[in-house]
């Protein structure tokens, strides 16, 4: 008899379970040894990252095989809302997807469609041939895939917060994700995402967020943001990245002992 299978938890069923805002961390190395050494971290969520980092389908697909050991929920930013691109990370066995650069309620219901299978989407039926149904070992997956997939938009343009009550009220939607640095781009302020504008913004969205009982998440990697954030009501929050915390880290060690009057010339162990 072949092996039956049941996957994961997607990220929605962790937020709707959640009596806390989960903490999560960016994977932006493309590495599997990486992404196994951030989700054995204690986090709740990592996201690969395919925008952003050099990651393709097997680099993802391998980063997936290597934290499928771990209690997290592996999250994928797809490089775009195209319909192919997420179909292929859908079939590669991507659970919980985050789509970058939604503006508007119509590219949110566009993004809905390119998740579902007909009737209700557009996503292409390739399931006996993919690992998204563990190639005909998940029990009715074709009738109930919508369960096994997670969407989250992100909302990181003055647009998008302008037309957030919309985005949110779509049917699908079951997260938005906020990213400050490109909101703060948009708004004229690159590279100010702790400006009081900016800042109103994502607690607007917050807010928004809140009231329409959509979990909302939110890139903060200042620890000071991620509290004024939870406070706020963020549902989940990425506090940190493997890029990020290797360059600091190997920084500050080598400042410290290459600091000046430091002296370099200590003598060696014996051993």
């Amino acid at each position: 008899m072949p092996l039956r299978v049941s996957l994961p938890d997607t990220l929605r069923d962790r937020l709707d379970a959640a009596d806390r805002a989960l903490i999560g961390l960016w994977a932006s190395a493309s590495s599997p040894v990486t992404a196994e050494i951030v989700a054995g971290s204690g986090c709740d969520w990592v996201l690969l990252d395919a925008e952003h980092s050099p990651n393709g389908l097997e680099s993802v697909l391998a980063q997936l095989h290597a934290m499928s050991a771990y209690p997290v929920a592996p999250l994928v930013r797809v490089p775009y809302g195209d319909t192919v691109a997420i179909k292929q990370f859908l079939d590669l066995g991507a659970q919980n997807l985050l789509v970058p650069m939604v503006d508007s309620a119509e590219q949110a219901e566009e993004v809905v469609r390119a998740v579902r299978y007909p009737p209700r989407g557009v996503r292409g039926v390739g399931s006996a041939l993919a690992r998204s149904a563990r190639w005909n070992r998940v029990d009715g997956y074709l009738g109930r895939a919508d369960e096994t997939v997670s969407l989250t938009v992100q909302i990181e343009s003055a647009a998008a917060v302008a037309d957030a009550e919309r985005i949110l009220a779509v049917d699908g939607v079951d997260a938005v994700f906020i990213g400050p640095s490109d909101l703060a781009a948009s708004m004229g302020l690159l590279g100010q995402q702790n400006h009081p504008d900016v800042v109103g913004a994502v607690l607007r969205t917050i807010e928004r967020a809140v009231a329409a009982g959509v979990p909302a998440g939110v890139n903060a990697f200042v620890p000071e943001d991620a509290d004024r954030y939870i406070a706020a009501g963020a549902s989940f929050v990425a506090v940190g990245a493997d890029v990020a915390i290797l360059a600091r880290q190997t920084e500050a060690l080598v400042a410290r002992f290459s600091a000046a009057g430091g002296d370099a010339r200590a003598p060696r162990s014996s051993y």
